[in-house]
């Protein structure tokens, strides 16, 4: 391979394996289930109690479902994350259950479901008898919470359930022990960035900021300025393939504009352009097939073409036919003198008098007689073309002394006399002018830092957003300089869109250029930006499991309603409903009359 030439990897996805509880899940105590719903990638496992909690989530796959057709070749059923294998084929059909990062279809949250209670082994057939630790998004909407409580408690059946943020669970998997701490989490994950406030240990919902930019804007970018590049070659461009080169060629630049002048230069450019190849067919057809081949190419053709025209004129044949056979009965009728009989078959026939269905007769019979005469000459010329088909060969080959008598007139001038044997092998003539694998590379040099610079300058895609710098200076902004000098000391990234390489110097960076002079921050980065979400939430069932005072029951939840929340160190903030009263208006309103007095105080009573 040579130098930054990259091939595509294209991975598919493998079907994942149906497992087996194992004897860690059953317990003297339900063992709980983690799930981190994730809007790009649901990950599901168990949170086991002992000194070994298991390894990193049993499940992981992509959020998505593609529901089949009846009678379509993948069977009319579901398909759901891994199992789909490869997404670009039917990225048309792809379904998810999130708006944002918002769950808000709730039957393909069902599928989601069943596939990771099915893929972890638990039978979901009456109940699952465990509890479950759910990842949600920040200041979740309630009817999406009470949704989600309404699946969980009447579908499946669960004893009690405990919601959390993903980006706080990767906080509490990242901070030390037993240790309440303040400072400022960056989440950039597959829909959107949040910058999240913690105080004490608490989220300070009131100034939290959701930016509507994350890695499916950056691939999406990515897509169009390749499209544009690259014009011939779109349909080859897609989303999974922008979506790895983001994985593994880009990078976030500290200084933008800076790093942009560096790709102006000619060997700077040539040092770090990456040269993606997509796949391509080393044969071309008009110069691998000989003559031979051409000229049996045709004749297949032209066979091809005769046995069609043969089957169609039979089948004219055999309608016409019926049509006579049929006529000829309506005038045998008129011959054995059924008149009633015989008016009537007229009449169905749409015909008037016994001279026009002498006519039609005379026609059919003639139109018969000229098919079959048709059929049988066919035949007979297919026959001689399959028996003797090398009359057609002498007058192609009668063509090259032609086109060689026209080349050879370059033989009056000594100049072009070298080049006239060179016009007998066009592959070796072609091989060094036009190079086919060069043609299908795609060269990404800037666009290595423009897609993702867009969680920094959204104008670059058009959008009217502040991005990361200018909505982290806003929030701190709403501190006093003490609890300012708090927060930044500990700025902590996480999420799956947080792991371009220079994407911390990039974040110390703006933080040097917006705190005061000679004053220190601390930038730290999760250990795993992309799992440690469930880590955390793993963690956190571990640490709570015998703790009433933050799970949500199933009593709980017939009581309080699916939007009820138990608030912990990783929930959001309970904001219960309130509801207008409208009971003093309706008695307000109604007052004068008895009748009305009565059915104002059934209204309120009601309300």
């Amino acid at each position: 391979m040579a130098a930054n030439v990259f091939p595509f990897r294209d991975a598919r996805a493998a079907p994942d394996p149906v497992l087996e509880a194992g004897p860690e899940a059953h317990g003297p105590l339900p063992v709980p289930l983690v799930l981190d719903n994730g809007s790009f990638q649901a990950r599901a496992g168990w949170a086991c109690p002992g000194p070994d909690p298991g390894p990193e989530p049993r499940l992981q796959f992509r959020a998505v479902c593609a529901r089949g057709r009846g009678g379509a070749r993948g069977g009319a059923g579901p398909q759901v994350g891994n199992a789909l294998g490869s997404l670009e084929p039917l990225r048309w059909m792809l379904r998810s259950p999130f708006d944002r990062n918002v769950p808000v279809n709730l039957e393909l949250q069902e599928l989601l479901l069943d596939y990771s209670f099915q893929h972890l082994g638990v039978s979901s057939q009456g109940c699952v008898d465990h509890p479950i630790v759910l990842t949600e998004a920040v200041c979740n909407p309630l009817y999406s919470r009470q949704m989600m409580s309404e699946l969980l408690f009447e579908c499946y059946g669960i004893p009690k359930v405990a919601y959390g943020i993903d980006s706080l669970f990767s906080f509490y998997h990242n901070k030390p022990k037993n240790l309440i701490s303040s400072g400022l989490i960056i989440s950039s994950g597959y829909q959107c960035t949040h910058i999240l406030p913690i105080l004490d240990g608490r989220l300070d919902a009131k100034n939290c900021k959701r930016i509507n930019l994350g890695g499916s804007q950056a691939a999406g970018y990515l897509q169009r300025l390749l499209q544009l590049k690259y014009p011939g070659h779109l349909a080859a461009i897609t989303l999974s393939r922008m979506e790895e080169i983001l994985h593994e060629h880009s990078y976030v630049a500290e200084d933008y504009v800076a790093e942009l002048q560096k790709w102006r230069c000619p060997d700077y450019y040539e040092n770090n352009v990456h040269k993606m190849q997509l796949p391509f067919s080393s044969k071309l057809l008009g110069s691998t097939l000989s003559s031979e081949e051409k000229q049996e190419r045709r004749q297949q053709q032209l066979r091809r073409l005769q046995e069609l025209n043969a089957r169609r004129r039979e089948e004219k044949l055999q309608l016409d036919q019926e049509r006579l056979d049929r006529l000829l009965c309506v005038q045998e009728l008129l011959e054995d003198g059924q008149m009633d009989q015989f008016h009537k078959a007229l009449i169905e026939l749409n015909m008037d008098s016994p001279e026009e269905l002498q006519s039609y007769i005379q026609k059919l019979s003639s139109a018969v007689e000229q098919a079959k005469q048709k059929i049988l000459q066919a035949e007979v010329t297919l026959e001689v073309d399959v028996v003797d088909s090398k009359p057609e060969t002498p007058d192609l080959e009668q063509l090259e002394p032609t086109l060689e008598d026209v080349e050879s007139i370059n033989d009056f001038e000594p100049l072009f006399s070298e080049e006239t044997p060179e016009v007998e092998k066009p592959v070796a003539t072609v091989q060094p002018v036009f190079n086919l694998a060069a043609y299908h590379q795609l060269f990404v040099g800037t666009e290595r830092i423009r897609a993702p610079e867009i969680i920094f300058q959204p104008s670059l895609i058009g959008e009217e957003q502040a991005g990361v710098a200018e909505t982290l200076q806003y929030i701190l902004d709403r501190y006093s300089k003490d609890v300012q000098d708090m927060l930044v000391q500990n700025v902590f990234l996480t999420g799956g869109n947080m792991m371009y390489p220079g994407m911390k110097g990039r974040i110390e960076k703006e933080l040097l250029e917006m705190r005061p002079f000679q004053s220190s921050f601390k930038v730290q980065l999760a250990s795993n930006p992309v799992l440690d979400a469930w880590y955390g939430a793993r963690d956190w069932a571990l640490d709570h499991l015998d703790d009433d005072e933050v799970w949500i029951t199933r009593k709980e939840y017939e009581e309080k309603g699916g939007e009820y929340l138990k608030e912990h160190c990783a929930s959001n903030i309970y904001v219960p409903i309130r509801l207008p009263k409208q009971a003093s208006r309706f008695s307000d309103a109604q007052a004068p009359g008895k009748g009305s007095g009565a059915s104002g105080g059934g209204a309120g009573e009601q309300a």
